[in-house]
């Protein structure tokens, strides 16, 4: 079968826009304007990503290697990269699971459960990493089971695994989507595929907002900045729609609308580049970015292990 170029380019513009959007919105808390973080990234001689990038390169390289979503061998890949790399930036829970299931012997599955009094976490982790089962399941109708599969070692909650599910939906649709973007029918498609009510209300409110023409500022104090994923995925989604044409422009209303600033700009750009592809990420963002190399192999092995996922059972 021969190569669709054009994929594969967006393939690497979801994984690299997910880790230029974590590495600048990682710099957006030490320069929360524009005029200052455009000259915090033109400073750095790297573009260092956090956990948001950690992950989703642990999650893409067990895509890679697994036909299907295992999630207790996904969460000893996650617990692996952590005690590498303990540094990147993980919140508490991730690191309390990993640990339950190693001294416990328990499943990540168990152990994520027991976050929150036993309500499991509906934090945005499990969405932020989400666009590498876009890049392996887009296109199937087991995409949004598969993300919640890959949801499972740090986030039970069904709020959580929603935020994850409407996460991969939306850069599988970037990633196939025509040009000019149909803004409306792409905000649509995503209000649909919500599940909970919480995240269906906010998907909701991010077509209403469009429509509007609401100020970005205004759009993310309705819809929320939070690291629930319920208040910032889809300001993620509203940024993206905002600026369809314009990767550092989306990356820039993602990041500098306060909240959790690395993980709106990780889950703003992956949708972008999928939806844009690698040719539109700017340069010298790029040349910047830490494991550039890495992170791009990464995106061209799950172009090619497309046609196995489809051929695999559902």
């Amino acid at each position: 079968m021969p190569v669709d170029e054009a994929m594969v380019d967006r393939f690497k513009g979801a994984l690299l826009g997910c880790a230029l959007g974590d590495a600048v919105g990682e710099l957006a808390f030490r320069h929360p304007d524009e005029m200052s973080l455009r000259r915090a990234v033109d400073a750095a001689w790297q573009l260092t990503y956090t956990d948001d990038t950690a992950m989703t390169i642990a999650l893409a390289e067990a895509l890679v290697e697994d036909v299907t979503i295992d999630p207790q061998r996904l969460g000893d890949r996650f617990a692996a990269h952590y005690r590498r790399e303990p540094w990147r930036g993980y919140g508490p829970g991730p690191p309390w699971i990993f640990d339950e299931v190693k001294y416990r012997g328990i499943p990540y599955g168990e152990a994520a459960g027991k976050l929150y009094g036993g309500a499991g976490s509906y934090g945005n982790g499990a969405a932020m990493r989400a666009a590498p089962v876009a890049l392996a399941f887009h296109g199937r109708p087991d995409l949004y089971s598969q993300a919640c599969a890959a949801a499972v070692p740090t986030h039970t909650h069904p709020i959580g695994q929603d935020g994850a599910a409407v996460q991969a939906t939306a850069v599988a649709l970037a990633l196939e989507a025509e040009t000019p973007l149909p803004v409306a029918q792409f905000a649509e498609r995503l209000t649909a595929t919500a599940r909970t009510p919480e995240m269906s209300k906010k998907m909701a409110a991010v077509e209403a907002l469009l429509a509007s023409g609401a100020e970005a500022y205004e759009a993310a104090h309705r819809i929320g900045r939070s690291i629930a994923v319920h208040e910032s995925m889809p300001f993620a989604v509203h940024a993206f729609l905002r600026h369809a044409q314009s990767f550092e422009d989306c990356i820039l209303c993602a990041a500098l609308n306060g909240g959790d600033r690395d993980t709106l700009g990780a889950m703003a750009g992956a949708i972008s580049g999928a939806y844009l592809g690698m040719a539109a990420l700017p340069v010298q963002w790029l040349d910047k970015l830490e494991n550039r190399d890495m992170i791009e192999t990464l995106a061209v092995s799950l172009s090619r292990i497309k046609d196995d996922r489809s051929s695999s059972p559902t």
